[in-house]
């Protein structure tokens, strides 16, 4: 059992807390059982998983699944879990796997496979808040988007408060970081998608838009909304209608909005 909290796992796996650290080392951090079963569930592989021998005890078949994908499995002490564990109070288990997904699962086409030019898909410009960005996965996840696009200004992907937020569907949603959001946006036109952009000032509401076509859904920063340049390449712009007074909405509420518009259309409308 490890119980110093100067062993160089549990250091490396402490310096994983941060940003700088997670591009250093390229491994991020996958906290709480519920995620272990996420990542177990699409066999993705684990660099190394620790637990509490309280944990290994109760989630037996789980942490034979864990070990089963991870390089290094080891017992910690409680001090240790909670050193290791960005959380306040985490639940046991503690994992690390590389950031860049291996070769041999990208190959197979599905979550770990390159996103989508089809169906509905997300593009996020500059979204900042770790939150936000887990809800509108979960979100597009529970509304059968066909993935997600972010732009390399935006929070990471796999921040752990992302990954708490995605309550486990960070694993069932095919996702990418466009270095050129812009160039991206033009492909999925290209590729015969409908880009629809959100904008306050818009006439058309998010309703009158034909959701059945691919569709391409541009979002924006928190604060500052999407940025001119992408705005006037959308093929569309729609506005949320607001109350007056009220200023605007969360991004993962127009996210949500707009997504189930979508299935309601597809499942609903003829």
């Amino acid at each position: 059992m490890l119980t110093s909290l100067q062993n160089s796992l549990v250091k490396q796996i402490r310096k994983l807390h941060s940003s700088k650290e997670r591009h250093k080392q390229q491994l991020f951090l996958l906290e709480g059982t519920h995620l272990i079963e996420e990542a177990c569930a699409a066999n993705y592989p684990l660099e190394a998983v620790c637990s509490t021998p309280e944990w290994q005890d109760t989630h037996p078949l789980l942490w034979q699944k864990a070990c089963h994908l991870c390089e290094r499995a080891e017992i910690v002490s409680e001090d240790v879990l909670k050193a290791i564990a960005t959380t306040v109070q985490p639940d046991g288990v503690v994992a690390i796997a590389q950031r860049a997904v291996p070769e041999a699962i990208a190959k197979r086409g599905d979550r770990f496979g390159k996103v989508p030019f089809t169906g509905i898909v997300l593009a996020l410009e500059a979204v900042q808040d770790p939150g936000n960005l887990g809800t509108m996965i979960r979100t597009a996840a529970a509304a059968e988007a066909s993935g997600l696009w972010i732009s390399e200004d935006s929070v990471d992907l796999d921040n752990p408060k992302v990954l708490r937020a995605s309550a486990g569907q960070w694993f069932h949603l095919a996702m990418a970081v466009s270095p050129d959001l812009k160039a991206t946006v033009q492909q999925s036109q290209e590729a015969g998608m409908q880009v629809v952009a959100t904008l306050p000032s818009a006439t058309l509401t998010y309703w009158e838009v034909d959701w059945r076509k691919p569709s391409l859904i541009l979002l924006g920063n928190e604060g500052a909304g999407l940025s001119s340049d992408l705005t006037a390449i959308a093929d569309w712009q729609v506005k949320i209608p607001l109350n007056s007074g009220v200023e605007s909405l969360n991004v993962g509420i127009t996210a949500a909005l707009m997504l189930y518009e979508a299935q309601r259309q597809k499942k609903y409308q003829l």
